[in-house]
């Protein structure tokens, strides 16, 4: 009974520690399989998180807080859509530049509301009698929010939309070979800021889970690297938002498996691993070759311009 509590315990959390993970990768799947690589995740949720605590505070409502976390989100993408798209900026320039952005504007803006309690969160739920199921009951049916749920939907609906529909070959045609996409007469822009947008509101809504769900708080920083997580994620997961809900669970699962196994994982090498990640993620954006040989949109981190090959 106490290897299933244990068990329990460590899935339980994970979906709630992945769940932010997850969506942020899924918008990062679809800005990079439209050709836009976007390293300011860490800048948009953290913004997110900011806003979200913020607003809820005010409100006293804090589904409205995830509201405006995810418009926020999506705002700030869209400077990295005008940079990266319009002026055809390196984009990976333009992503650290929008994550260092997001990190110092909170920290400027955050200083007056640490340590303030919010008068209301996003509730927990009981799903009865689901949750008396052995074992899946108590993982997936009690304890998680609708935050939770919503996510785990999405997974299916976004897998679809880009594997199963028109809209997703135009996705996928976009960031394979956009001089191709044009000359079938697809507006290549306009299909990029669509899905830089996306990342935007679903990395924007993440950090707005983390401030008003997972830890109802706000503090300077409190991302922790989860951004750069996502993008190695949405690399991991080779665009596929099927393989990223495992690889998100996966390492939330793995997060919380080290606080219980101190003693054998060093804590100073989990602070790390997001830096790690960060460092694997730079040199894999700069070898094209490595890119082929996983998957990866042909164009992806490429401006198009109109008439070049």
């Amino acid at each position: 009974m106490g290897w299933e509590n244990w068990i329990i315990s460590t899935f339980s959390r994970s979906l709630a520690y992945g769940t932010p993970l997850l969506l942020g990768t899924l918008g990062e799947i679809y800005s990079e399989r439209s050709g836009v690589l976007n390293l300011g995740v860490e800048g948009m949720m953290i913004m997110g998180a900011y806003s979200a605590f913020t607003t809820t505070y005010m409100t006293k409502n804090p589904w409205f807080g995830i509201l405006v976390a995810g418009i926020i989100g999506g705002i700030f993408s869209l400077i990295h859509a005008f940079t990266s798209i319009t002026l055809k900026a390196n984009q990976t320039v333009s992503g650290l530049s929008l994550t260092m952005l997001g990190l110092g504007l909170s920290g400027v803006l955050g200083k007056g509301w640490e340590g303030k309690p919010l008068p209301s969160t996003i509730p927990k739920m009981i799903i009865t009698p689901l949750n008396s199921l052995p074992v899946l009951g108590p993982i997936f049916f009690q304890g998680q929010n609708l935050i939770v749920y919503f996510t785990l939907i999405l997974v299916p609906i976004l897998w679809y939309i880009l594997f199963r529909t028109r809209i997703g070959i135009t996705i996928r045609a976009v960031g394979e070979s956009p001089a191709t996409a044009d000359s079938q007469g697809i507006n290549v822009a306009r299909v990029r800021y669509v899905c830089v947008f996306i990342g935007g509101i679903l990395a924007g809504t993440a950090g707005g889970y983390l401030s008003v769900a997972y830890r109802p708080a706000w503090t300077e920083g409190m991302t922790a690297g989860m951004g750069w997580i996502v993008i190695a994620l949405t690399i991991f997961s080779f665009w596929n938002p099927i393989n990223g809900m495992l690889g998100a669970f996966l390492f939330a699962a793995l997060y919380h498996l080290s606080f219980r196994l101190q003693s054998y994982i060093s804590p100073e090498l989990l602070k790390a691993m997001p830096y790690a990640m960060a460092i694997i993620v730079l040199i894999f954006v700069s070898r094209g070759n490595l890119q082929k040989r996983v998957g990866a949109p042909a164009a992806l981190s490429l401006p198009y311009m109109r008439g070049e090959d």
